[in-house]
């Protein structure tokens, strides 16, 4: 029973891809629309099953499905793992899943191609789904490449803007790297255990004693170069911001709850490994920390409503690492739980301001819109408190866990984390005020088009802003259902629940304090002062820099793109010339030897005997002189 609800978990987004692709443009949008939300939520449902039974069944569902490769004592078999990790991973990936679906029937409703839409929703939940039950590091390769080709196809999916392409192209060119390095850490990984099978792996390493530390770092290394690329960490998170090219539900689905968390899952499934390498856990925890903060200069200054939310993500995403390099992995989970739900209501709130405004997305053009979309409002407002750290909402329990064991283990990233988390309560809050307060600085005709969304869009908002809301209750700081939901999957105890004094309540202080001083500066300078964004050409001094996103993209294209491209013209200009010019000289030698050659079958018969008399006395004089 267990394998058949395993595989209608897994093929049902699947069957809904390919009944899209090849019946959705005649049964019409809304009915594709639904067939693609339904083949979601079944999974949902097998999910809360799964979620069920591995309450009563804590070592974990194993499922084999076939042998797939074997090679002398090296084996891998095709098979499924459903235990906490990946039951709870699922739940928050098939359940906003569904919700960004049931948006997108309304998002997408007057798009030509929303057959197409939904068929592509279905694929990337179908891998990302394959990613996540994998009970091997190949099945994940699987899902992980599968979630690459759908982010390309969705990101892409207005392809007649070549922007558009091109915001396409470099997410999928940017996971690449980071998936070589993947690859790597595979390789090594089953070199030196002849296995890539979880439990296997798991038992073969705390089992052991006299492990090869070294190259165990190096495997670790690699395989962080990997989750640098998905969940976009500096040097790779370029791609992210980007990735705003495409659809709102797109932004939603890859920023909250599936493409960028594939990096954080994957660490915390192999976390017995990155236990045995404790340098390269020191190099997660400060590139996580450093992207936190420098993600977060970029976005005070943004003025599109998506890429404020886009450098967000990545921020958030550096907390994330932060958490994981400190050895805290079911904290970064529950933030990534959290961050899950805020982020999903804030991008869906942000298409909708959109979908108002017929496509606008540049806040300078807003404000005053909460007195005509006050469920938007509401819901945006929740999620903005929730990322802020504000309590008693979601992402204050998470954030001030991550902060607590950041000052634990490392004063400097503390301070790193906190200023970002600072940052983080002013950037939300500039968007909210300019979004949402005051008047409406847009057209009179966009002013007279101004309305709260369908029904089909506020209630995911709704849910998801709930869900921000009560969600940090999982794992409060002194009863942790979470951290005990998650301990079987570490090798270590987990972190210990926080016997709360003086310096735990200061600092979570110190962290409520950050957060209203972020709200209060952004209040004082787009309420009070009603300031707004200058336009680009005005823009100045380091905000310039900050606007810019401090010219890493120029600065990659100098270094990489340029030089490639100098490259090739070098090759195409010189060397190929060059050996085009060496292969039609040959040619040209043939075909004169021939030309020349055939002067010679002038069909005179004394000629040909004369050569042949020539011939044989050159032969019978070599064999003379032979002897």
């Amino acid at each position: 029973m267990n394998t058949n609800l395993a595989l209608l978990l897994l093929l049902a987004p699947f069957l809904g891809f390919l009944f899209n692709i090849f019946f959705g443009k005649s049964i019409g949008k809304t009915a594709s629309g639904v067939i693609g939300t339904l083949m979601i939520v079944v999974s949902f449902v097998v999910t809360i099953y799964f979620f069920g039974a591995i309450t009563a069944q804590p070592e974990g569902i194993h499922i084999s499905l076939f042998d797939w490769i074997q090679i002398s004592n090296f084996k891998v078999d095709f098979g499924f793992l459903l235990d906490q990790l990946s039951v709870l991973w699922l739940l928050f990936v098939t359940g906003i899943g569904s919700l960004i679906h049931v948006y997108s029937i309304s998002y997408m409703h007057d798009d030509e191609n929303m057959h197409k839409f939904f068929a592509y929703l279905n694929l990337f939940i179908f891998f990302m789904i394959t990613l996540v039950i994998g009970s091997n590091l190949l099945v994940l390769f699987i899902g992980w490449e599968g979630v690459g080709l759908c982010s390309y196809l969705l990101i892409g999916f207005w392809h007649k803007n070549q922007d558009f392409n091109d915001a396409a192209k470099k997410a999928f060119i940017m996971n690449r790297i980071g998936d070589l390095g993947l690859l790597i850490g595979i390789f090594i990984i089953g070199s030196l255990f002849s296995t890539l099978d979880y439990a296997t792996l798991k038992t073969a390493i705390t089992g052991a004693t006299n492990l090869d530390l070294y190259w165990i770092s190096i495997a670790a290394f690699a395989l962080f170069i990997g989750a640098c690329g998905k969940s976009a960490q500096i040097p790779l998170y370029t791609w992210l911001p980007d990735a705003m090219a495409g659809p709102t539900p797109v932004s939603a689905l890859i920023h909250a709850a599936t493409m960028v968390t594939a990096g954080i899952f994957m660490i915390t499934r192999l976390n017995y490994v990155f236990d045995l390498a404790p340098d390269v856990q020191n190099i997660i925890a400060i590139v996580g920390a450093v992207t936190s903060l420098v993600a977060a200069t970029i976005a005070l200054v943004q003025t599109d409503i998506k890429k404020v939310l886009a450098y967000s993500t990545v921020s958030q995403l550096g907390l994330m690492f932060l958490a994981l390099g400190l050895g805290a992995y079911e904290v970064a989970v529950f933030h990534v739980i959290t961050h899950a739900f805020f982020k999903a209501c804030l991008f869906l709130g942000s298409g909708s301001v959109i979908h108002a405004l017929h496509g606008e997305q540049d806040m300078r053009k807003m404000g005053g819109l909460k007195k005509v979309m006050g469920i938007t409002f509401i819901t945006f407002l929740l999620s903005s408190l929730a990322i802020s750290g504000i309590p008693p909402f979601s992402g204050f329990f998470s954030k001030d866990e991550i902060l607590m064991v950041a000052f634990e283990h490392n004063k400097v990233l503390w301070f790193i984390a906190s200023l970002a988390s600072l940052l983080t309560a002013f950037y939300m809050f500039r968007l909210l005020y300019l979004t949402f307060f005051t008047e409406f600085r847009g057209t009179a005709e966009q002013k007279s088009h101004l309305h709260e969304s369908p029904s089909l869009i506020t209630f995911p908002l709704i849910v998801l802003a709930i869900l921000a809301t009560v969600g940090g209750l999982i794992s409060l700081p002194t009863n942790s259902w979470l951290n005990g939901y998650l301990s079987p999957l570490f090798s270590k105890e987990v972190h210990e629940a926080h016997h709360f004094g003086t310096t735990e309540y200061a600092l979570m202080a110190i962290a409520v304090i950050a957060g209203l001083v972020g709200i209060g500066v952004a209040y004082s300078k787009y309420i009070k002062q009603n300031q707004v964004p200058a336009q680009d050409a005005e823009i100045t001094g380091f905000s310039k820099v900050l606007y810019n996103k401090y010219y890493v993209d120029e600065f990659y294209n100098v270094l990489f793109v340029n030089s490639i491209n100098g490259l090739s013209k070098f090759f195409r200009d010189y060397v190929e010339t060059t050996l085009s010019s060496a292969v039609f000289g040959l040619e040209k030698i043939a075909n004169e030897l021939a030309f020349q050659g055939k002067k010679l079958q002038s069909g005179s018969i004394g000629f040909y005997l004369f050569v042949f008399v020539i011939g044989l006395c050159t032969i019978i004089t070599y064999l003379f002189l032979a002897q």
